[in-house]
């Protein structure tokens, strides 16, 4: 759940602005809004400007492709592929303010998604509703204000199941693993919840930094929930429904607050620390380029509120309107809960201890409703933050040799430990 996070480059923007450095060179606004030739040599993919995502997934020597979907409330979705017709399909679904390029952004050694091409998966990686990838409808523009109602809740009811019916219909074999990070794992147990029938064409669901019950978030964005009636209000105002798109003039805010030796060192990655853990020893700065190179990717307003609910009320339950509109929508006063206990998926959830997003005690709650939790994995780094999952110097290591056991676990021996 990558949240205020996106806000705190501009935090070092400002305060270069009030130390009066805010007359930048044109030539060094050029060069910062243009190709970095200095990084023409670059192991991370993002960071030749001028090439498309297809284009940058090519460069380092894979196949790709982009399929467009549509949902069934007539939502446009974007989702690439690495292609491998004769391995296993794997779904990779990224977190708040994200986009799949969460999986790539790493380089060819590193992300997930080429680790797995690697191993011969037939990766495809999606985006939800509303980032800079999925942006359109059938009918309403972004700019109308009902293109933002929305939030992980559809994500889970209508984006997830779309995704996993187009692989499956090109594949015309169930979807092997979905791999979720963040907001990715929340969509998913609300789609095994609410759409179970989706739910058995996946033989396995992971779980990356778990977001379902966040009461013991130790991030301090857990002061502002409690204000969750009012930051609507201020974020409507601000974003017209919408919130942090990847827009041009945030990109150029955030490479000069990052691309500047000692905010990058000092300021992004100690405000980044802030939010999600500590864990510099993990954390490589040569990525925060790259990274925002696609960041914030954008999404609704209303998604950032349904979260701030959620810890509010200690539940993992639907998006509370309000006692009068809730009788309307749910026939009930309060928010239904999501029954996470009629999900029959097998669940593998890996959580580390230093993240701050999805606390330890939350993750053993959700473990104790799921009831085919086939695997629980702790990272062994007592300082792996939320983000490490994606990004740690040695996550190949840490967490994606444990995936790829838990990937190839027979659903017999899956069976025998869920009865266990």
């Amino acid at each position: 759940m990558q949240l205020i996070v996106y806000l705190l480059p501009f935090c070092g923007f400002l305060d270069f602005a009030a130390a009066g450095i805010f007359d930048i060179p044109k030539n060094v606004i050029k060069k910062m809004m243009g190709t970095n030739k200095e990084q023409s040599n670059s192991p991370y993919i993002f960071s030749q400007d001028n090439l498309d995502m297809l284009q940058r997934i090519r460069k380092v020597g894979f196949p790709a492709e982009a399929h467009a979907i549509q949902t069934e409330d007539g939502y446009l979705l974007t989702l690439y592929r690495i292609p491998n017709k004769n391995g296993p399909s794997v779904l990779l679904q990224h977190g708040l303010l994200s986009s799949f390029a969460d999986f790539l952004i790493s380089g060819k050694a590193k992300g997930l998604a080429f680790i797995l091409a690697n191993h011969g998966y037939d990766v495809w990686m999606g985006n939800f509703r509303g980032n800079t990838y999925s942006r359109a409808h059938v009918s309403l523009s972004p700019s109308d204000s009902k293109f933002w109602n929305f939030s992980f809740h559809e994500m889970g009811v209508y984006d997830l199941p779309a995704m996993i019916l187009h692989i499956t219909n090109i594949t015309s074999q169930p979807l092997h693993t979905y791999i979720g990070h963040s907001m990715g794992t929340t969509a998913s147990y609300v789609m095994a919840a609410e759409r179970p029938e989706i739910a058995r064409m996946v033989r396995l669901i992971i779980s990356f930094a778990p977001v379902a019950f966040m009461t013991h978030i130790r991030s301090p964005i857990r002061f502002l929930t409690p204000f969750a009636g009012n930051i609507e209000g201020l974020l409507y105002l601000l974003g017209e429904d919408e919130f942090l798109p990847h827009s041009s003039l945030i990109q150029f805010m955030s490479k000069l607050a990052c691309d500047m030796t000692f905010v990058q060192d000092k300021i992004c990655t100690n405000l980044l620390f802030l939010i999600l853990g500590f864990d510099r020893e993990q954390f490589d700065v040569n990525l925060i380029p790259s990274i925002l190179s696609t960041y914030p990717a954008g999404t609704s307003t209303k998604t950032l509120v349904h979260f701030a609910q959620e810890h509010n009320s200690g539940k993992f339950c639907q998006y509370d309107y309000g006692c009068v509109k809730n009788l309307q929508i749910y026939n009930t006063p309060e928010p239904p809960d999501y029954n996470l206990a009629n999900i029959t998926t097998p669940f593998a959830i890996f959580y580390a201890e230093n993240d701050w997003l999805s606390g330890i005690p939350d993750v053993k709650r959700l473990i104790s409703l799921l009831p085919n939790v086939v695997d629980e994995y702790k990272v062994p780094f007592p300082k792996f933050n939320h983000l490490d999952f994606l990004w740690a110097i040695d996550v190949p290591q840490l967490v994606y040799n444990k995936v790829l056991e838990v990937m190839k676990m027979e659903p017999t021996l899956m069976t025998k430990k869920m009865q266990s």
